[in-house]
């Protein structure tokens, strides 16, 4: 639903296009005075305008003129019988959307205000694509010179003037969606749109309709057509975040868009061809994942023609001097405070250490480091607390693997919760702070899992 404007002295028009739009479930509030119509389209939120050519007082082309001098971006329709070349123009040039005839059919107009709104939705998500985009090329040097990154920058170089498909590996925290714009920015697609999608964050059905659009009706809440990321990104790059984490259907539309170029709207039949490059990134081990049949094997080396491997910050421990040394910077320049040094024995410090976030744990020390510092320079003393030690194994809680520590504490925490409650699972849910339902979830997926490891160890009857 939308809040339609309409402005126009006569009363007729006026109630049959509030009639008109209201079937269209759009709210709409009209004037018959130009100015006090001025007045309410600058300091209010409106969808779309209306506005009629002849007026007592102020034309239509004074009354656009002025919208725009206000710096009010809400799209505007010109209406008018008194349709000529040069009307329409100089309507144009004073940031009209279109321009419609008098008389014209109610579903006409509708069609048109769907059309407005749809581009004033694509320029506000365009702007907001785009300011992402440049925070990322703002953030997207790479630091470190040793030779993990050395290797790393002349094979990003190579990967960046290719058009296929990349699969960027690595630890969370290593930085695989600075890289995916890395690439964007180095490759012949800079000046097209970079759009990036969390696969992890939405349910499969929302997920479908981001990636592809969908058609109004489509489904619940579906109320106008809109175009997905694909359309969007199309003659650019898409990032796929946390690709790992798609459902298995939706695997397979994905694989024909990377074989065919091609997709559907939801709710539509209609095919369309896009020209976008694919970039996924995840930190899994796909291999195992495709094992456990929990991603398709097709899918993987559609993707994985191109891949990058990014390594953790333990194998790259000559950079951290200089990781630290801009991740200060970055903060004591982002809160206006004095530049900051760091100690040789709190970069012996650094380098000793293992982190299991990567360099994303680095860079939240260094912010912290640069807000809690009381000298011009970050000592061992100040950030030593801030390091965890080793993780050993925990009561009874067996050994941990390498990469899915948390995910194995929490299994475990489940399994001797249930146990505690007789496989309860609205106690076990209460007791840990979680919802019945994401409780069920995740013995489902831990019993798939177990279902699919070859020599598997015997699973819990508490996942039962």
């Amino acid at each position: 639903m939308a809040h339609v404007c309409v402005v126009d002295d006569k009363e007729i028009l006026r109630d049959s296009l509030c009639a008109a739009m209201e079937r269209e479930d759009h709210r709409v509030t009209a004037f018959a005075d130009p100015q006090e119509a001025l007045k309410r389209i600058t300091g209010g939120p409106f969808d779309v305008v209306l506005v009629d050519l002849k007026m007592p007082g102020m034309d239509g082309l004074s009354l656009i003129r002025n919208i725009r001098a206000a710096g009010c971006e809400t799209p505007i329709i010109m209406m008018t019988a008194y349709a000529t070349v040069n009307t329409a123009v100089e309507a144009m040039k004073l940031g009209a959307f279109d321009y419609i005839q008098k008389p014209f059919e109610a579903e006409t107009i509708a069609v048109l205000i769907e059309r407005a709104i749809e581009h004033a939705r694509l320029r506000r998500e365009n702007e907001a694509l785009r300011a992402s985009v440049d925070d990322l090329r703002r953030q997207r040097t790479l630091i470190g010179a040793g030779p993990a990154m050395t290797t790393l920058r002349t094979q990003l170089d190579q990967v960046a003037a290719s058009h296929a498909t990349v699969l960027i590996t690595g630890e969370s925290g290593t930085g695989k969606e600075l890289i995916a714009a890395y690439l964007h920015e180095s490759s012949p697609r800079a000046q097209r749109p970079m759009l990036c999608l969390n696969c992890a964050a939405l349910s499969a059905n929302l997920l479908e309709s981001e990636l592809f659009g969908h058609e109004r009706g489509a489904f619940t809440g579906a109320d106008r057509a809109r175009k997905g990321r694909f359309e969007l990104a199309d003659g650019g790059t898409m990032l796929l975040d946390e690709i790992s984490e798609m459902a298995l259907p939706l695997q397979a539309k994905l694989l024909r868009v990377l074989q065919e170029n091609e997709f559907e709207r939801v709710g539509s039949s209609t095919t369309r061809r896009v020209d976008v490059r694919v970039v996924a990134t995840t930190n899994r081990d796909l291999d195992q994942w495709v094992s456990k049949k929990r991603f398709r094997a097709d899918l993987f080396y559609r993707l994985n023609v191109l891949p990058v491997a990014l390594p953790p910050l333990r194998e790259r421990v000559e950079d951290i001097p200089d990781l630290a040394t801009h991740f200060l910077d970055r903060a004591t320049q982002r809160d206006g405070a004095a530049k900051l040094s760091i100690a040789p024995d709190a970069i012996r410090l650094l380098a000793e250490y293992d982190w299991p976030g990567n360099v994303r744990e680095l860079e939240n020390l260094c912010c912290r480091a640069a807000t809690l510092a009381t000298t011009d320079t970050v000592t061992a003393t100040l950030i030593e607390p801030w390091l965890r030690s080793p993780t050993p194994p925990v009561d009874g809680l067996g050994a941990l693997r390498d990469g899915r520590m948390l995910e194995d504490m929490e299994r475990k925490l489940i399994e001797r919760t249930l146990t505690r409650f007789n496989g309860h699972r609205v106690k076990t849910a209460t007791a840990l702070g979680m919802g019945v339902r994401t409780l069920g979830m995740k013995l489902k997926q831990w019993r798939e899992e177990s279902s699919h490891v070859d020599e598997a160890q015997p699973v819990s009857c508490s996942l039962s």
